[in-house]
Formats: C-alpha cells, sequence, structure tokens
C-alpha cells in the first residue's frame, strides 16, 4: 500500500517548484534538477490515481443495470492494469542514487 499523505507531499513540492520556476524565484539550476527528478513521479502518481477512480467508477456502475455489461466488461482490464501502474509508482517512488 502507498501511504497517500506520501503522495500528496510530493504533489505538492512539485506544484511549489512548478511556481518558483514559473515566477523566477529561486535557483533556477536547483529547481529545475528537482522538477526533473519530480515530474516522472509525479506523472505515475496522476497515473494510479487516474487507475483507482477509474476502478471505483466502473465497480459504481456494476449497480446500474444499464451500465452493468459495460462495467463487467471494464473491471478485468482495469483490475489487471493497477498492479503494474502499482509496481511503476513504486519504483518511482524509490529514492535516486546520487
Amino acid at each position: 500500500m502507498i501511504p497517500a499523505d506520501r503522495l500528496h507531499q510530493i504533489r505538492d513540492r512539485f506544484e511549489y517548484v512548478q511556481a518558483c520556476m514559473a515566477e523566477g524565484r529561486g535557483d533556477i539550476a536547483a529547481l529545475g534538477r528537482e522538477y526533473s527528478e519530480l515530474k516522472p513521479v509525479v506523472d505515475q502518481i496522476t497515473e494510479w490515481e487516474s487507475l483507482q477512480s477509474d476502478l471505483a467508477e466502473a465497480e459504481e456502475m456494476l449497480a446500474d443495470p444499464e451500465m452493468k455489461a459495460l462495467a463487467e466488461e471494464e473491471l478485468p482490464q482495469l483490475r489487471a492494469r493497477l498492479p503494474e501502474a502499482e509496481r511503476a509508482l513504486q519504483l518511482a517512488l524509490l529514492p535516486r542514487d546520487a
């Protein structure tokens, strides 16, 4: 399980770095390096969260008789993608070698 507070902290830091770069505040070179390190992690967070949301929506659709067939088609695909997305996110969260 991936701690939601850690993902939130990473996203907040990324947004702060983006804002600093856009406003020209701070050491642009250092901010650029940090941005380059955080961007792939934030992309993985976004992908994982999107997949989680899609899965929850598909599970809710099971209760709707008109949408049940579509949900039954989508759920196995989403469930199959989830472990891969979680592994990719866990790898992205690993500390980089200096």
